[in-house]
């Protein structure tokens, strides 16, 4: 079996006018995002792999991410694809990486793709948050998916669904 966590980029800024690509994270986004990568370092190894979306706010993320958890920044795989990419193409990328060999493998994305990935993959029927969402901003799935496969409908087993705010709300030291 293969580890693979799925992440929604955190908070962005959306206080100066600027493209939607180009929108940094605001303080908490970096506060969440550092956190959450802590949260994972302390849950399992790192991945052999982190694809992210090539936006501004993704990489920040997969950086600070991939920081805290000891994982190389400068070996961060952005592919132009996964920005505002749909449940189909991001399956695909992340399938075709797992087909690879790969143990371990994080993706750092942007809803709606997410939201319908982690849905669609998952076996059981995960939370949705009051305004429906699963992949609040900073959000991390984390699922065992067959090795040397395709991902299908159902195929993994979501293991977690840490959000910051539910983090944060048991106590986790780091996100307040």
């Amino acid at each position: 079996m293969a580890e693979l966590w799925l992440m929604r980029h955190a908070k962005s800024d959306w206080h100066e006018p600027r493209p939607d690509f180009d929108r940094p994270l605001n303080a908490r986004g970096e506060r969440d995002a550092r956190a959450m990568g802590e949260w994972l370092a302390r849950q399992s190894a790192p991945p052999e792999t982190i694809l992210a979306s090539p936006a501004r706010r993704a990489r920040q993320t997969a950086s600070l991410v991939a920081a805290a958890w000891g994982f190389p920044v400068e070996r961060i795989d952005y592919r132009d694809a996964l920005y505002l990419a749909d449940r189909d193409t991001l399956a695909r990328l992340v399938g075709d990486r797992l087909r690879d060999g790969r143990q371990g493998l994080l993706l750092v994305g942007h809803n709606p793709g997410l939201d319908e990935l982690v849905a669609w993959l998952a076996g059981t029927s995960p939370d949705r948050t009051r305004s429906g969402k699963l992949m609040t901003t900073a959000a991390v799935a984390g699922f065992t998916v067959p090795e040397g496969r395709l991902l299908t409908r159902r195929g993994g087993e979501l293991r977690f669904l840490a959000r910051p705010k539910a983090l944060r709300e048991a106590g986790w030291p780091d996100l307040s």
